[in-house]
């Protein structure tokens, strides 16, 4: 019986227990509601709701003609709010719908679809992710004509959220110097350089956090709109950005090489059309990964021999007809030898000849001799010519040259010797291509530029001139020796292996061992930087190419090819800089008509009604006339698939149908026949090829 008594108690108190603790939950349950509801309530909002960063559509990119080199394209996440629209709506597309959803994202069957659209409509759910893929505008349109989502957003219930991906229309195409821009704001060339003006401003809008983390965009009217990012028009021009990118690249790969660039500047603009800056995988394959040409520093190698030169002839009274002894290339400074790269020394010859097969000895002999006990005043120079600080470019990250002065650590006897052959000391590729380009530019030194313009839509922001760095670089004596120096490279020196026929090039070869670990090792950095045509100068340029293999290392045999290749792509493409050739003419205009080439048939009838003699060595349909005494004879007119046509003489009529016709764009000026066409005749037509034509 006692045990009865005392189990009843234990099972009385633990009932007292429990209705007191219930009596507790109702009596807090009540005071966090009703007493605490407004401050809870508050909390709750602050956790569910909350303002987040919109980010801003990013500016575009453009070349100078207007080509998009970069761009934001809007891609969209897919979401659906499952409590907006009506019962008799949501009951009749329900199957439609999830069979589209299910083709177009092939990620779940058509009744996983649907089991996801009810649960999401018994549940009330205000925003369901309906797949992770991205779609595209296009397929955005296409959604928005589906089952129910058709209905609009607040009686469908479909939530498209927008999230803007960069693209370059022309891919890998000079990838470094339009460059990126990171999620923690770090990045590289003109994208991260002006990342203020393409980022526009980031807007506010309000969001309310879903179960699972999801945050679902609200309506409100604090909500802060973003302000698009403005555009950029830069310098660069996408065709010969082609034409400097394929030559550079076959260049590396035919030499096996570290590293590689190329940079192409209007000459008196001072506007960089081209620049390319390639780098090897250690597989064969090449890509930008460093923008060398803008940021990083080189031991410039004979392409210095330039600066050796001014300082020469506007500081001493030395001719370049003046002789000088070079031995069988080699002498001794102090406890150093400098060495001459041609084989068995040039023995005795002219300034001149010295500075055209590039000798160091002779450089080193004359800057010695002449400012050997006045070094500063040689280094004083490189000051003036704006090489010993960073010409100021629109690229963020412009190194700093390392130039060697009288008095500091390191300097020695050997030191001036050493710089006047392009050694201990480092600029940047474009600062070597600015002071090429002062001399083509008859002296006066321009700051390369990227952009020309920051605009918003067509309406222009901010405009970038032409900057002059330095208004004189020697005088006009001097400059005209410097312009016959550097044609007589090509023309007669180390460079004569690129020797034009058309057009003269004016420039330098240049080859500099590579320091590693404090000594010089066998591996080289080739260059050849200058200008075209040398006549008339419109484009300067620098090819630069690292630690090639194989038989060819200097400048002369890989580096300056790759020049001659891209100018000879540039002046068969441009027909302005052609010099002006006296046209031939096949009959008197006082004898016989003005007949050239064009349709037989058709010129052959015109002869006829003349009553002028013809015949023909050729059933072709398209020929080209010859005198043959008081007559005119046809001959065959070169023609055919794949292959470029003569077109000199024809009519512009005749003329297009045959360029077009063998699948080149045409570009042509002037009025009446065809004088001058920018590609030979029989070439082999390229894909997507352009040939400018002159008419007169």
């Amino acid at each position: 019986m006692n045990i009865k008594k005392s189990i009843l108690l234990r099972v009385r108190i633990a009932f007292l227990f429990v209705v007191l603790f219930a009596i507790a939950v109702v009596v807090k349950t009540g005071h966090i509601q009703f007493v605490e509801g407004e401050k809870w309530a508050k909390m709750g909002e602050r956790i569910s709701f909350d303002y987040k960063r919109v980010k801003a559509t990013r500016g575009n990119i453009y070349s100078d003609n207007g080509s998009l080199l970069a761009t934001s394209l809007p891609f969209y996440k897919i979401a659906f709010d499952a409590s907006l629209p009506k019962d008799e709506v949501f009951e009749k597309g329900v199957d439609s719908l999830a069979y589209h959803l299910s083709n177009f994202f092939k990620d779940k069957s058509r009744s996983d679809y649907r089991q996801l659209l009810i649960d999401a409509r018994k549940s009330n759910k205000k925003y369901i992710i309906l797949s992770r893929k991205q779609i595209d505008y296009q397929d955005k349109k296409t959604m928005m004509s589906w089952p129910i989502f058709r209905e609009g957003r607040l009686r469908g219930g479909a939530i498209f959220e927008k999230i803007d991906v960069r693209y370059r229309p022309f891919s890998n195409l000079s990838r470094r110097t339009i460059g990126f821009v990171n999620e923690n704001e770090t990045g590289a060339g003109l994208e991260y350089s002006f990342n203020k003006q393409l980022g526009g401003q980031d807007g506010y809008a309000y969001y309310q956090k879903l179960a699972g983390g999801v945050w679902k965009p609200v309506y409100d009217a604090n909500n802060v709109k973003a302000v698009d990012g403005l555009d950029l028009q830069t310098t660069l021009d996408i065709n010969l950005q082609d034409v400097a990118e394929t030559a550079l690249h076959k260049a590396m790969l035919q030499h096996d090489a570290d590293d590689g660039l190329v940079a192409v500047m209007e000459v008196k603009t001072g506007e960089v059309k081209a620049i390319s800056n390639l780098s090897s995988d250690g597989h064969g394959n090449f890509f930008e990964k460093f923008n060398f040409a803008a940021g990083r520093l080189f031991e410039p190698g004979s392409t210095f021999k330039l600066v050796t030169m001014i300082a020469l002839l506007e500081d001493t009274n030395i001719k370049l007809s003046d002789s000088i002894d070079v031995g069988n290339g080699e002498y001794t400074f102090y406890n150093k030898t400098v060495r001459d790269h041609e084989d068995h020394g040039l023995g005795t010859v002219t300034i001149q000849q010295a500075f055209e097969h590039s000798s160091n000895v002779a450089m080193a002999k004359l800057v010695d001799k002449h400012f050997g006990l006045r070094p500063q005043k040689f280094v004083d120079y490189i000051d003036r010519l704006k090489l010993s600080k960073p010409l100021g470019v629109q690229l963020v990250g412009e190194p700093t040259p390392k130039i060697k002065r009288p008095g500091e650590k390191g300097w020695s006897g050997i030191s001036l010797p050493w710089m006047a052959y392009g050694y201990g000391f480092e600029i940047t590729p474009l600062h070597t291509l600015a002071l090429y380009n002062a001399v083509a530019n008859d002296g006066e030194m321009i700051k390369p530029i990227f952009v020309k313009s920051i605009r918003r839509a067509d309406e222009e922001e901010e405009l970038f001139e032409t900057e002059v760095i330095n208004g004189k670089i020697c005088s006009g004596e001097t400059l005209d020796q410097l312009k016959l120096l550097l044609e007589g490279v090509v023309e007669n020196g180390t460079a004569k292996n690129i020797k034009g026929t058309h057009y003269r090039i004016a420039g330098k070869t240049g080859t500099a061992q590579i320091l590693e670990n404090g000594h010089y090792t066998k591996k080289y950095v080739t260059s050849f930087v200058g200008y075209f045509p040398a006549h008339e100068p419109k484009y300067s340029a620098i090819v630069l190419i690292k630690n090639p293999r194989g038989w060819y290392q200097y400048g002369s045999n890989v580096a300056a090819p790759v020049f001659k290749e891209i100018a000879d792509n540039i002046y068969a493409r441009d027909i302005n800089l052609h010099r002006p050739m006296d046209v031939k003419k096949f009959a008197k205009t006082d004898v016989l008509p003005v007949i050239r080439a064009g349709k037989q048939e058709e010129l052959a009838m015109l002869c006829n009604e003349l009553g002028i003699s013809n015949h023909s060595a050729t059933e072709e349909e398209w020929v080209r006339s010859s005198r043959a005494g008081d007559g005119v004879s046809w001959k065959k007119a070169i023609e055919g698939k794949g292959v470029v046509p003569d077109v000199k003489g024809m009519t512009f009529r005749d003329a297009i149908y045959l360029l077009e016709k063998a699948g080149l764009n045409v570009y042509y000026e002037g009025k009446g026949r065809v004088e001058q066409q920018s590609i030979t005749p029989g070439a082999r037509v390229g894909k997507g090829d352009r040939i400018y034509i002159r008419l007169g």
